[in-house]
């Protein structure tokens, strides 16, 4: 897999992992959300890895409608905690967070979960996240607030049926929260601040 890792304090705390949007659509591990994700996780001294799913840039491969981009997720994060052992924060957005979130709910490795523009429905894709009801780990989930592939009520049902603890937070914006990005990267900053007590 072709990655990037942003390296990290000496005296890090955790590790940060970044999941890019959907690959068909033209998301890769450079989209702006990923890097404003990266820089939030990286303003805490954490090392954080992006890398392209399967068949994206220099990644080899073909995309599997999200089964084996799983599979991905789990071999960053193994690549993660063989090099820093420590707790992983997870950030993804779109279909990095669809997949993200199947991968790293059941890791014990991964503390902390931050799901940007969260899909519900998008172009014929419908995502299930009826495994959230199981995933007691800190979640946030960020959206614009007027997020084509997320709408406010799935999206609030969604998150209501997840286990605790959680929060839900809409900024203003699209799915890409466009003109709002320094906006969602300061809300991510803010919850690792109190979720973290730094």
């Amino acid at each position: 897999m072709e990655a990037l890792l942003n390296v990290g304090s000496p005296t890090a705390t955790h590790a940060g992992l970044v999941c890019h949007p959907h690959p068909l659509f033209g998301g890769t591990m450079h989209n702006k959300v990923v890097f404003h994700a990266m820089k939030a996780l990286h303003s805490f001294g954490f090392p954080v890895l992006r890398f392209n799913f399967r068949g994206t840039g220099l990644s080899a491969g073909e995309h599997d409608d999200g089964r084996g981009e799983v599979g991905d997720v789990q071999a960053a994060l193994a690549w993660l905690k063989r090099d820093f052992a420590l707790p992983v924060i997870f950030a993804g957005f779109s279909f990095g967070a669809a997949a993200g979130l199947r991968a790293c709910c059941s890791d014990p490795d991964v503390s902390a979960l931050i799901s940007l523009g969260t899909p519900v429905a998008a172009e014929g894709r419908v995502y299930s996240f009826s495994f959230l009801r199981e995933c007691y780990k800190p979640k946030l989930f960020v959206s614009g607030d007027h997020d084509e592939f997320g709408p406010h009520e799935v999206l609030e049902r969604v998150v209501a049926a997840a286990a605790e603890s959680k929060e839900l937070v809409f900024i203003p914006g699209n799915h890409f929260f466009e003109g709002h990005l320094t906006e969602m990267r300061l809300t991510i900053e803010t919850w690792l601040h109190e979720l973290l007590g730094v």
